[in-house]
Order: structure tokens, then sequence, then C-alpha cells
């Protein structure tokens, strides 16, 4: 069975390979079918290229094991890695606007009819990308993965704007060249939205924000069927890449010894990394009580 960290690496690859025939593909038809919004939308997927390669590393990263110096292990890198993804996000979305803008305001050819049929393949390429890459995000718990598959459907939004736009201009003839400029413009807008999405998430990771309620019903769940545990009291989850870190408090009857309340403790800890895997570490504390 593949391990979480092959399984992004090989969904990180479909990405960067992808969105590289894909830019290539927009680029040479864009040029030659006189769609300014195509080039545009080209040049976004090679930013997309860049970002995929950032994700890589970050993953890459995250997943080195807990050093001295880094004794909760590397996981928040693939976090600061989502940021920089919402950056690239943020300006593909500024280009593809300023770009828009300037060709709306230059005369241009009505775009090619067969470039209509290179965005129909390009916008199915990018949604089948971005289901992919999405399950792979939230199967792996990858907030950097997540970013990534927005990159996907974001690029797969762009196109469609531009398969709209060079619609109406082909129907409707001349004095509609722009359309596609139009609806460039309408898309970056829709992709800094999208940024915003990726980005509010990721800032609460990195902030610790409480947003793991039913990990932590079913961490006391099964705390309290270890015997001797009668019952949690604190219970704290952050989440580090791909993975949990938890403060567990326990409580035990007061009269044991300190050796079997350690028994206990480890007991618990041992059946809640069987079965959450998802834990990287426990840290339990016990906490005496009178029965």
């Amino acid at each position: 069975m593949k391990s979480k960290i092959q399984k992004a690496i090989q969904a990180t690859y479909l990405s960067i390979f992808g969105n590289l025939i894909l830019a290539i593909a927009k680029g040479i038809t864009g040029v030659f079918g006189n769609s300014y919004a195509l080039v545009a939308d080209a040049i976004e997927s090679l930013t997309d290229v860049f970002s995929s390669a950032l994700v890589l590393f970050g993953i890459k990263y995250s997943t080195r094991p807990a050093d001295s110096n880094h004794p909760y292990g590397h996981g928040r890198a693939e976090t600061l890695v989502t940021f920089l993804v919402v950056g690239f996000l943020l300006i593909s979305a500024s280009f593809i606007a300023y770009e828009s803008i300037a060709n709306i305001q230059t005369p241009h050819e009505t775009p090619e009819h067969y470039t209509l049929i290179v965005l129909a393949v390009i916008i199915v390429t990018k949604e089948i990308f971005y289901r992919i890459v999405s399950k792979k995000g939230k199967e792996l718990n990858s907030s950097s993965l997540k970013a990534d598959a927005w990159h996907h459907r974001s690029d797969a939004i762009t196109s469609l704007m531009a398969f709209i736009g060079i619609s109406i201009a082909i129907l409707m003839g001349p004095g509609y060249e722009t359309a596609d400029d139009w609806a460039a413009l309408f898309a970056s807008f829709f992709i800094v939205y999208n940024a915003y999405l990726i980005f509010r998430p990721a800032l609460g990771e990195i902030l610790d924000e409480h947003l793991y309620d039913d990990m932590i019903n079913e961490i006391r769940r099964i705390s309290e069927q270890v015997e001797g545990v009668e019952g949690t009291e604190k219970c704290f989850v952050r989440k580090t890449g791909m993975s949990y870190l938890v403060d567990l408090h326990l409580l035990v009857n007061g009269d044991l010894s300190v050796t079997e309340g350690h028994e206990i403790s480890h007991a618990a800890k041992d059946k809640l990394m069987e079965e959450m895997p998802e834990l990287a570490n426990i840290l339990i504390h016990i906490e005496p009580i009178h029965l």
C-alpha cells in the first residue's frame, strides 16, 4: 500500500506535467487563434507549474522526521507553502485582470473557431485534474494539495470564461472581439475569491484554531475504552502537515500508584495511535480523581 507521501508526490507530479502541457497548448492556440485571453491563460498555467513545484517541495520537507531543532517535526512547512500557493493565485488573478483590461482597449481580430475546441478540451482536462488532486488532498489531509487542486479549478473557470467570451465574439461578430477579454477579467475576480477560500483554513491551521470537534470526540471515545481510564478532561488538537498532535488529560483513580497511572497513559496512547493513524503524537497528562 502506498504511503501518504508517495500518493501526495504522485498527485503533485500530475499537476506539474499537466500544467506544463496545457500551458504550451494554450499559448500556441492563443497566438495563432487571435485569442489574448488564451495567451494570458497560458502564462497563468506556467505560474501553476511553479506553484505545484512549491507544493512538491513543501510535501517532501514537511514529512521530514522530528529532530533536535524541530521536536514537533516539519509539518508546518506545508501550511507555509499553502500561503505561497495563495500568493501565486493572487499574482495570476492580477496578471489576468491587467492583461484583460489592456486587451479590451486594444483593437484585435475575432478569435478563430477552433479555439473553442481547444478550450473545451482544456476545461474538461482541468476539471478532471481538480477532482483527482482534490480527492488526494482530502484523503491525505494535505492543505497544500487542496490549494493546488483549486489552482486547477481556477484554471478551468478561466478557460470556461474564455470559452463563453469567444463564443459571444464569434456569434455576435464585429464589435464583440473583446468579449473573451471581458470574460477573463470576470474570471480573475473569481480566482481571488478562491484564493481566500484556500487561505482561511490554512490560517486557522498555523494559528492552532479550534477546528476539530469530531476528532476530539473520537479521541475521548477511544480513550474511555481503555481499562483504568475514568474519563477525559482537556483535549487539544493541532494540525501539522498531514498529521495531528494531541494534548490529552485523562482522569484515573487517585489511589493508583504513579507506575499504574503511567501504564494506563501508555495503554491509551497505544490504542489511539493504532485506531487513529492520522495522529503523529499524543502527549497525555494524568489527572487523579477520588472515586
